[in-house]
């Protein structure tokens, strides 16, 4: 019998969901909205949704449980999330007891951070299966951090490790969404970097961004700039580079910390592809001290949305190998 388990990556504009078999990988697919300013019953009807609709394309005894990849912070026991970020009004809930409800059902159900979920969609599915550790990095929104050490996420003491978007590398630098000032995601998240090119291109008139923007700078995105670079321009292919400049950084401090070489980058943003990454592979050993820097490497994770959904999924997976593990030394 076939093992499957449904994958739901919650983002801040789209609930993807997920039917994922553990040797095959996924199966199906679906996104839907998450009109998040319609608050948690609505977002959480929505889940309820996509589960039931994932879990009728196989037989019910086929089903291993429901993953799930959430903003916010989580609890140790990964079946709560706190006051995610662009979730309007959700408070605390505990997200495994409503869906229970919801689906009037037992099926297990385990709630990890968005990003952590990522790393381990990458380590079993994606860019990540050479190594049996590594650092993974989503740039979005936000930006995102993971530890994946031995195939594993490494929580720290209360389940919020590998919060590198928070790493400041200028302490009198401009605030991140959690105020931490300096922090690399008050440069690399998207709303961020999109103003941080604002100003930089703002009397730069041979930009093709001037155009591409139709005159009103505060239109540019990230992927407009990789769009302009990809036409040679120079304004846009600068900013790119300065950003990735600073993931350098910010990821040779990670290496001096963790002593882990390889660092997956994914998420939307690491669509601008060596663009970014260059420069940060140019920069990441100046911040690393001589005797980490051997075998440095930043790999792209090339999934995409996918990496969420099969990370989501694998936590039923590996809930299931610890379950096996229990009984059989019992």
């Amino acid at each position: 019998m076939k093992q499957y388990a449904v994958g739901i990556d919650m983002g801040g504009t789209n609930i993807k969901a997920g039917l994922v078999q553990r040797d095959e990988g996924l199966v199906h697919h679906r996104a839907v909205a998450t009109d998040a300013v319609k608050g948690a019953d609505f977002i959480l009807a929505r889940i309820a949704a996509l589960v039931v609709e994932m879990s009728a394309l196989v037989p019910d005894e086929e089903i291993a449980g429901i993953g799930i990849g959430s903003p916010g912070a989580i609890n140790w026991e990964r079946d709560t999330v706190r006051e995610p970020p662009n979730f309007y009004g959700w408070e605390i809930i505990n997200v495994r007891e409503d869906l229970q409800q919801r689906l009037a059902s037992t099926f297990p159900v385990i709630v990890e951070n968005d990003a952590n979920v990522a790393g381990l969609g990458s380590a079993h599915y994606g860019a990540g299966r050479p190594y049996d550790s590594f650092i993974m990095v989503t740039l979005g929104t936000g930006v995102g951090g993971a530890i994946i050490y031995n195939n594993r996420i490494f929580r720290g003491a209360t389940g919020g490790a590998g919060e590198i978007g928070h790493m400041t590398i200028d302490y009198e630098g401009p605030l991140d969404r959690a105020g931490v000032p300096g922090a690399i995601e008050a440069y690399l998240g998207q709303r961020f970097l999109a103003r941080h090119a604002r100003y930089r291109i703002l009397n730069q008139d041979d930009s093709l961004i001037h155009e591409m923007a139709k005159g009103d700078l505060h239109g540019i995105t990230p992927k407009m700039l990789f769009e302009a670079a990809e036409q040679g321009d120079e304004a846009s292919k600068e900013m790119l580079a300065w950003a990735g400049h600073k993931l350098g950084v910010v990821l040779g401090s990670a290496i001096n910390l963790l002593d882990i070489r390889k660092i997956i980058v994914g998420g939307g943003v690491s669509a601008a592809g060596d663009y970014i990454l260059g420069p940060a592979r140019k920069t990441i050993n100046r911040f690393v001290m001589p005797g980490l820097q051997d075998n440095v490497e930043i790999i792209l994770e090339t999934l995409g949305n996918e990496a969420g959904i099969l990370g989501a999924a694998h936590l039923i997976f590996d809930y299931l190998d610890t379950q096996d593990k229990t009984v059989d030394t019992v």
